[in-house]
């Protein structure tokens, strides 16, 4: 975390302000969905699982012309800033004084040997990993200080897969000229039309292996977005009010309790599957 991001963090500890970020799907699904994994394993084995796989099985959205402007924006303070582009490419960014173990990267096709699948870099992964990360600092490293975790997206078997990994790989457009502009958005069919389906496999330091799936019933960003972010203001205000001032992801402030909510409330599935 910058120096400018640990002292609001001090000031909003030092106020009462109770700030919680990345409520959408940056990050909730993935917060989340590790979370309720975590929990799973403490209760059947009495230990977290140390390594964590999130894999995306499938997902259907579309971004906005603002995403897009905010991704080029990033990318250009990057280009401008070295510091900037550090902070983009430590996972633990936003862990002041601590730095884990060497994580993978995900930038690049592979069979992942977990599944026996082709998996591809997932455009999400660098923000989401950096919350489940700070999530862990903040409960006090629950999940081990040993904790490894990274994302991808699974595009299938054999030579299709291979080739579906490269192209998602390959694909610049969002950051392009020909992506989509400001305030080009997608439609309300479009939007009820997506979901997603997030698998968590993991590992406990004895091998006991252990699945979740996280799944959502409309578009990513702009229809299971919004129902988030109202769940967790609601959450907050009336099921967490013992989380003190300070700067939270979602999965550290609310945990179960917002799980609860997004399931009653927001479409969301969150399952045990073996």
């Amino acid at each position: 975390m910058s120096a400018a991001g640990t002292a609001s963090s001090a000031q909003a500890k030092a106020s009462g302000a109770r700030i919680v970020f990345s409520c959408g799907f940056d990050s909730i699904p993935f917060d989340l969905g590790v979370a309720m994994l975590q929990s799973e394993m403490q209760q059947r084995f009495g230990s977290a699982a140390n390594r964590v796989r999130g894999r995306v099985r499938k997902m259907k959205g579309t971004f906005s012309g603002g995403t897009a402007a905010s991704l080029k924006a990033t990318m250009a303070a990057a280009a401008q800033d070295p510091r900037v582009l550090d902070l983009l490419r430590n996972p633990f960014s936003l862990t002041p004084g601590f730095e884990g173990p060497r994580q993978p990267s995900g930038n690049k096709p592979m069979v992942d040997e977990a599944l026996g699948l082709w998996v591809a870099p997932f455009v999400m992964a660098a923000i989401n990993t950096r919350n489940v990360h700070r999530s862990n600092f903040l409960m006090g490293h629950r999940y081990g200080a040993d904790f490894v975790y990274d994302e991808m997206l699974v595009t299938g078997a054999g030579e299709r897969g291979e080739a579906m990994a490269n192209a998602v790989a390959a694909d610049k457009s969002l950051g392009s000229d020909s992506g989509p502009k400001p305030g080009e958005d997608p439609s309300r069919e479009e939007r009820e039309a997506g979901f997603y389906d997030v698998l968590f496999l993991g590992v406990g330091a004895e091998g006991h292996p252990l699945r979740v799936a996280v799944q959502g019933d409309r578009d990513p960003g702009y229809g299971s977005t919004s129902k988030m972010i109202g769940e967790s203001a609601v959450c907050l205000v009336r099921e967490a009010k013992d989380v003190p001032g300070g700067i939270w992801p979602p999965g550290a402030a609310l945990g179960d309790r917002l799980i609860k909510r997004l399931t009653d409330h927001a479409g969301l599935q969150f399952t045990v599957e073996s």
